[in-house]
């Protein structure tokens, strides 16, 4: 009897993990029993590295060390700004990402994979990108600052300055609600990579070459022009309406996983809400998501569609004036620690992948 064939292994269970758990039904996102909405509202993100690579969230002595760990990890080899500064102006930020994390492999990097490799390569990817973004500026690059925390010293590289208060908690939050979800398509790349015992370097870069498809990676930036558009809260329900009203979709709402309220966004709301008197764009933002929440609900009654992470993660770049081009490298940034917790993991209890295929073409003929 042949076996089914379930394209994109839709619904294929292909590993054990302990990592994260996702409930669409409930709305739920879990790392390591602790929820993400909660980790992002009252954890940094070193700190929830921490979780996902250790299994439990730091006490204070072991946060001091792990931000000490990503601080000295935050070096890039001279080679490597050699190669920021020299590749092609016109090449992509997420081929200069994974161009450059492939050519921090070598000999020394072996089989199982460490945290001590996770936290260098989690730390030194906002690098790369801040990097990258003052040589396409045409301005000079900017070496990590001594000490500030992982957010916000990307910030920092990206502008020269220290950022707000505001902007790194908005900013941290985002990083914290993406940098792990499940058994996506990059994190499958990741793994598959490692089950032959390859190393980390090798797994990573699959993960980026994966996340640089428009369809996992693809930034939010169609709910960063609807914003634009709407301009100020004044103009929020009569714009909204008349797209409802042209059966027009609103972005950023509906999900295909989560079938009630998207944990993710009601965590970068939650932040951003606290945010808005500091920030106007966050509160426009805030004020468009609760008058599309309305107006879906009197328009199309009982669909159910909230928000999805996408609106807020649209609001949080923009607000921290983060251009279109980054979107998707920093949603990289954050999910190397994933990927990474992933790796490790698959080194724990291995097996190489090897599934079937079924054939269509020819046979020869008797």
């Amino acid at each position: 009897m042949e076996n089914k064939v379930r394209k994109g292994l839709e619904g294929v269970v292909a590993a054990e993990t302990a990592i994260s758990y996702i409930d669409g039904e409930q709305g739920e996102l879990i790392y390591r029993g602790h929820h993400a909405k909660e980790l992002a509202i009252n954890e940094g993100f070193e700190s929830a590295c921490h979780l996902l690579w250790y299994g439990d969230l730091p006490d204070k002595n072991k946060l001091g060390k792990i931000k000490q760990e990503f601080r000295n990890g935050r070096q890039l080899p001279d080679y490597v700004k050699k190669i920021v500064q020299l590749l092609p102006l016109e090449t992509s930020m997420m081929s200069v990402i994974r161009t450059c994390v492939s050519a921090m492999g070598d000999k020394e990097r072996a089989w199982p994979p460490s945290v001590t490799e996770a936290i260098h390569l989690t730390a030194v990817i906002p690098v790369m990108i801040a990097m990258r973004q003052r040589v396409l500026e045409g301005k000079d690059m900017i070496a990590p600052h001594p000490t500030l925390d992982h957010v916000a010293n990307y910030l920092y590289m990206l502008t020269g300055n220290e950022p707000s208060k505001a902007h790194v908690k908005a900013l941290d939050a985002y990083f914290v609600l993406t940098m792990e979800h499940g058994m996506n398509a990059s994190t499958f790349t990741s793994r598959v990579v490692t089950s032959s015992q390859s190393d980390m370097i090798s797994a990573v870069t699959g993960a980026i070459g994966t996340m640089k498809g428009p369809l996992h990676g693809g930034a939010p930036t169609e709910v960063t022009s609807m914003l634009e558009s709407v301009g100020m809260k004044e103009n929020a329900e009569k714009w909204l309406r008349q797209r409802l009203e042209n059966g027009e979709k609103l972005m950023g709402f509906g999900h295909r996983i989560y079938k009630t309220k998207d944990p993710r966004a009601e965590a970068l709301k939650e932040v951003t809400r606290g945010l808005t008197a500091e920030d106007t764009w966050l509160d426009l933002a805030v004020h468009v998501e609760e008058t599309a929440i309305r107006l879906l609900e009197e328009y199309k009654p009982g669909r159910k569609l909230y928000t999805n992470v996408e609106f807020y993660a649209a609001a949080v770049l923009r607000a921290v004036s983060m251009p279109n081009s980054l979107f998707t490298p920093t949603f990289t940034a954050a999910r190397v620690a994933g990927w990474t917790a992933h790796v490790i993991e698959q080194s724990n209890d291995n097996r190489i992948y090897r599934p079937q295929s079924l054939y269509t073409g020819d046979k020869p003929v008797s």
